[in-house]
């Protein structure tokens, strides 16, 4: 009797055992990450979906598309898993049929989906407030960056007679990739190898040592640009971010961008330049400028 009692309980532990692994193998698959575009630069380790599976890229890519090219790996299935096209990046309030009409003329490397992967590390960006609040922050944003690349044209700064300037040998870590490496690149033309260091902390990315990553990896610099919008006052007394959730005026963010030169009279076309942009991409989103628009 016994050994009856026992082998019935080892087939009952067998049949639990088996009803404990099955949830496991058929758990839903994984997030996907931002669709592959055609026009995106991808460098080793970055990630993409494409017909609902994600894919690593081994090495840097563009225009080779997912299944098709020995630079991608496949990372398994991703949502829901039934096959067909990924859905594109959601939860963004600026589509991207808006943000091709913002910027009709840019240039490649500054994608959509770049942009739609760089959400990730600031999540309160354009999800804080109200409706109109959430647009007027993706407004603001894009809008001054759009006056810094001239229409995101500009990947790098354009007077290379800076580059030497942006290194300040007092920091205790120095300038490792070079004295003239710190120029201004991507959408905020980050500069200055402090900044670099202090972006790169807080997004886990080696800036300091490899700043050619921002003009090489679109979702990086679209990273350094919230990074500076979402944790820097600059010349100003808040954060854009700040400026915008806390009703303080898309002129504020002029101020904590560029104020000192461009604020209290120093240079009006400059303001207005941005001003017209932001009224422009308000328009485009179907809401209002708010008030404070100068600074």
């Amino acid at each position: 009797m016994p050994r009856r009692i026992a082998a019935l309980l080892t087939t009952v532990a067998t049949i639990l055992g088996i009803l404990l692994v099955l949830p496991a193998s058929s758990a839903s698959a994984a997030d996907c990450a931002s669709a592959w575009s055609s026009s995106a630069v991808y460098t080793g380790g970055m990630t993409a979906s494409y017909n609902s599976h994600n894919w690593l890229a081994k090495w840097w890519t563009q225009n080779e598309r997912p299944g098709s090219a020995d630079v991608w790996s496949d990372q398994g299935a991703c949502g829901s898993g039934g096959g067909g096209s990924t859905p594109a990046p959601s939860g963004f309030v600026v589509s991207e049929a808006q943000f091709n009409q913002m910027f009709p003329s840019r240039n490649s490397f500054y994608t959509y989906s770049g942009l739609t992967a760089a959400l990730s590390a600031y999540p309160a960006f354009a999800t804080t407030g109200s409706d109109t609040v959430k647009k007027q922050e993706a407004a603001a944003f894009l809008a001054n960056v759009s006056h810094e690349t001239g229409g995101l044209v500009y990947i790098v700064e354009q007077n290379t007679a800076n580059y030497s300037h942006y290194c300040d040998w007092s920091q205790w870590y120095g300038c490792p990739a070079g004295q003239s490496a710190y120029y201004g690149r991507g959408p905020i033309q980050l500069s200055w190898n402090f900044n670099y260091k202090a972006a790169g902390d807080a997004l886990g990315i080696d800036l300091l040592n490899n700043p050619w990553l921002v003009q090489n990896d679109a979702a990086v610099a679209w990273k350094t640009g919230l990074w500076y919008w979402m944790t820097q006052s600059g010349p100003g007394t808040m954060t854009p971010h700040n400026a915008m959730v806390n009703g303080a005026g898309f002129g504020e963010t002029i101020r904590s961008i560029n104020g000192s030169i461009e604020c209290n009279g120093g240079n009006p076309a400059q303001v207005q330049s941005r001003i017209d942009r932001y009224n422009a991409f308000v328009q485009i989103l179907g809401t209002t400028p708010g008030n404070n628009l100068s600074c």
